[in-house]
C-alpha cells in the first residue's frame, strides 16, 4: 500500500444555515479503493461534492476543516483547480453529451495526467470496455442507461486522474450491468488505480472495496475493512 492520497479531518459541510456534515474524516492511500456506505440522505454525495469544491458561497454552501490531497488542501479550492490537480468525479445522474457520440463524449475529457503521463488512451479504454468501441458513433442519447454509466467511468479515466471519484454509479441499473461495472472496477483497483466510492449498493461497494467508512447523519459510525465489517453493523445502520 502506497501513501496517503486524500485525508479529511473534521469536516463540516452546510447548504445554508443547514449543517449536513459534521466533524467527518477520511482517508484513503494510493491504489486503494474505499467505499462511503449509508442510507439515502446521510451525506455521502455531499462529501463527494465538497473534495470536488462544489460547495462554495456562489451556491449558498460552505466547507470547514481539513482536506489534504498529495500535497494541496482543497478546503476553499475552485472546483476547475481541483480537477486540475488530478482529481476525476464521477456524479450521480451520468451528464453525458447526448448528442455527441460515444467517442466525441471520450475525446471531449482526455487529458494528461498531472505527472505528463497518459496511461488512459481511448484504445485502452476501449478493452476495459469492449461495449463503448461497439457503439462508439453511437449518440450518447441512444446509449442505455448501463453504457450511458460505462462511459461516464470511462470519461473519468480519461483524465489520467490519481484518484477516481464514483458517486452512486449502480444507482437505477439492471443487477446484470451493477455485475459488469464490479468487475471493471476491480480490473481498475488491480492496476493501481485510486478510487473513492459513495454507494447505496451494499453488496456492490464491498466487492469493489478494500476500506469501508459507514456515514449516518452526516457522521462517520464505522470504519473498518470491507470484508470484516460486523452484522450488527449492517443492521443498526443499514437496515440489513
Amino acid at each position: 500500500m502506497g501513501g496517503t492520497v486524500l485525508e479529511l479531518e473534521n469536516i463540516d459541510a452546510y447548504y445554508g444555515e443547514s449543517q449536513i456534515l459534521f466533524g467527518l474524516g477520511l482517508e484513503v492511500k494510493q491504489s486503494e479503493s474505499v467505499c462511503i456506505l449509508g442510507r439515502n440522505g446521510v451525506g455521502k454525495s455531499t462529501t463527494m461534492k465538497s473534495i470536488m469544491g462544489q460547495l462554495n458561497p456562489k451556491v449558498h454552501s460552505r466547507v470547514t476543516g481539513s482536506m489534504r490531497y498529495l500535497d494541496h488542501e482543497l478546503v476553499g479550492m475552485p472546483s476547475f483547480q481541483v480537477s486540475r490537480k488530478g482529481i476525476a468525479y464521477v456524479p450521480q445522474g451520468r451528464h453525458i453529451f447526448p448528442t455527441l457520440t460515444t467517442k466525441e463524449n471520450l475525446l471531449i475529457a482526455e487529458r494528461a495526467g498531472i505527472n505528463g503521463k497518459q496511461e488512459w488512451t481511448i484504445e485502452r479504454i476501449y478493452e476495459l470496455f469492449p461495449r463503448l468501441k461497439e457503439r462508439e458513433n453511437f449518440k450518447g442519447g441512444r446509449l442505455s442507461g448501463g453504457e450511458q454509466q460505462m462511459l461516464t467511468v470511462a470519461r473519468g479515466l480519461m483524465q489520467n486522474p490519481q484518484l477516481l471519484l464514483l458517486d452512486e454509479i449502480t444507482e437505477g441499473l439492471a443487477p446484470i450491468v451493477v455485475e459488469e461495472l464490479g468487475q471493471v472496477i476491480n480490473k481498475l483497483r488491480s492496476s493501481g488505480v485510486t478510487i473513492l466510492l459513495a454507494e447505496q449498493n451494499v453488496n456492490f461497494a464491498l466487492a469493489v472495496s478494500s476500506d469501508c467508512y459507514l456515514i449516518e447523519k452526516g457522521k462517520v459510525v464505522y470504519h473498518g475493512a470491507a470484508k470484516e465489517i460486523p452484522k450488527e453493523i449492517f443492521s443498526q445502520y443499514l437496515g440489513l
